[in-house]
């Protein structure tokens, strides 16, 4: 791996009302991403039948995910480098390396949001939603045109990283607004109670017929564990696995931040996009600052903007992300089965609000909910597969000798060529099954994927970094629960699905 080059760390913009804009990083971006992906799924699996009782699971995935993302994004402040070059950088090597994390983003191969959205877009077009078996074909295939078209928004814009915050901004305002007017308008306060206090119910377990086990207070008080629901539960982990956003697109937090020019980020450059990228460069390898007591000064600066993106943006649209299909789910689909409805579960919402509501005003929400159902699944996968793509553009970017030759203005052309490969592996992950199979796949890929890159961004900057800007003890203590709490969820997922 190259040396680091040595440079000035400039100082960061001032946190107040009058800055907001420059306020705004990828804390947005992710957070509006995440915005409803897996849970306009498995929420109407999950809460038809258990209500807001299991949803402590996601509110202790995104607290542990703000963690990381902040331990990420400070190596990509003191380099301008995201996080994975820096897993290059240790012991084992480049070539260890990228060999061990390309069997890890296999799992992103199984894009369950693509193959779900397939149902949402047939039914905007005939009006009602598609019958899984005799249109097993049709929504094969418009999942495959779904692929192809979310693709788009890559190619435009110059940043890729511009585009996708005015796409993530697009679906922000409509998303909101739709599922907004129905949490305000429609819901009773009994069901605001189920999520609000669903959201801390930490320890409840599903058991069969609706019934929650809590087993925090129960072994506390003596007693025995009662038979569990252990395909809800698989269901519960991967519901873990994909709130906020999880698996190794966490890692894209440090090259958004470095995107945003955050740091020695505005040293390094940006990834341009094929149409209108022109002049935007990005620098083979990255930028160190000397350590000083003005460098201190503003390193401190650029800690509190990622720390104030992360829990005043991402962490509050994370669990937005939960509330409003959670809302939706337990107030029109409460005691509803969804068994057997893998293809259909998109847009279950919104044929139970046509028919609570009724009349047009019923049929007007029936629509708006299944473009909702679009821009929930697909601008979200757009950011995913960003996500992917910009990981490894990155890492060939500064860890191939030959790579590194190139102009830096060529960065482009390595992410079209890795975008290609990404596209047609992932044809092959639609053909593999129904949506929730692939949510299953996808979520223990991802939960062991998690588990693992805390503990290595942990080790990362207690290795590579300046004592003076290393992490503190409570930091470090909140990575590693990171670490184990999502390593223990992939293993119970393995464990439950060789068990079944």
């Amino acid at each position: 791996m190259p040396q680091w080059n040595l440079d000035e760390l400039p100082e960061p913009p001032s946190i107040r009302p009058g800055n907001v804009l420059k306020m705004i990083g990828p804390g947005l971006l992710m957070g509006a991403a995440a915005i409803g992906g897996g849970e306009w799924l498995l929420g109407p699996v999950l809460t038809a039948q258990y209500g807001g009782a299991l949803l402590w699971v996601a509110t202790l995935s995104i607290l542990l995910q703000v963690a990381f993302n902040i331990e990420a994004s400070r190596y990509a402040l003191y380099t301008g480098e995201p996080i994975m070059t820096g897993f290059l950088r240790t012991w084992l090597g480049p070539v260890f390396w990228i060999t061990f994390y390309m069997l890890f983003d296999a799992g992103s191969f199984f894009q369950f949001k693509v193959a779900s959205a397939a149902a949402p877009i047939i039914a905007l077009g005939t009006g009602e939603m598609p019958d899984p078996q005799q249109d097993a074909k049709t929504l094969q295939i418009t999942s495959y045109f779904i692929w192809i078209i979310l693709l788009i928004p890559l190619f435009i814009g110059g940043k890729v990283y511009r585009s996708l915050k005015i796409l993530m901004n697009i679906k922000l305002i409509v998303v909101i607004s739709v599922l907004g007017s129905l949490a305000v308008f429609y819901s009773s306060w009994d069901t605001w109670w189920q999520i609000f206090w669903g959201l801390f119910q930490f320890g409840n377990l599903p058991q069969g017929n609706g019934e929650v086990y809590n087993i925090v207070t129960s072994l506390s008080s003596g007693q025995s564990i009662p038979p569990l629901n252990w395909q809800a539960i698989a269901l519960m982990t991967a519901f873990a696995a994909v709130a906020g956003w999880g698996g190794m697109s966490q890692m894209a937090v440090s090259n958004y931040t470095r995107d945003e020019g955050w740091g020695m980020g505005s040293k390094v450059g940006a990834i341009p996009s094929m149409i209108g990228g022109r002049g935007i460069k990005l620098s083979h390898v990255g930028s160190v600052f000397r350590i000083t007591q003005k460098s201190l000064l503003h390193w401190k600066g650029w800690v509190k903007r990622v720390q104030f993106d992360q829990y005043m943006l991402y962490m509050p649209a994370s669990i937005l992300g939960i509330i409003l299909p959670s809302m939706l789910s337990i107030e029109f689909l409460r005691g509803t089965s969804v068994e057997n409805s893998d293809w259909l579960i998109a847009g279950l919402v919104a044929d139970a609000v046509r028919d609570t509501l009724g009349g047009w005003l019923g049929i007007i929400y029936w629509y708006l909910l299944m473009i909702c159902g679009f821009l929930i699944l697909v601008p979200s996968t757009t950011v995913g597969v960003d996500s992917t793509i910009r990981r490894w553009v990155d890492t060939f970017w500064t860890a191939v000798p030959g790579i590194r030759k190139w102009e830096l203005s060529e960065v482009k052309k390595l992410y079209l060529i890795i975008l290609l490969i990404k596209a047609l592996f992932t044809f092959a992950g639609l053909s593999f099954g129904s949506p929730v199979q692939l949510l299953l796949l996808f979520g223990t890929a991802s939960n062991f994927a998690l588990g693992f890159i805390s503990f290595h961004t942990l080790y990362v900057n207690l290795t590579l970094l300046p004592k003076e800007i290393k992490p503190g003890y409570l930091q470090r203590f909140a990575v590693i629960l990171c670490g184990l709490f999502y390593l223990f969820l992939g293993t119970l997922m393995t464990w439950i699905k060789f068990q079944g």
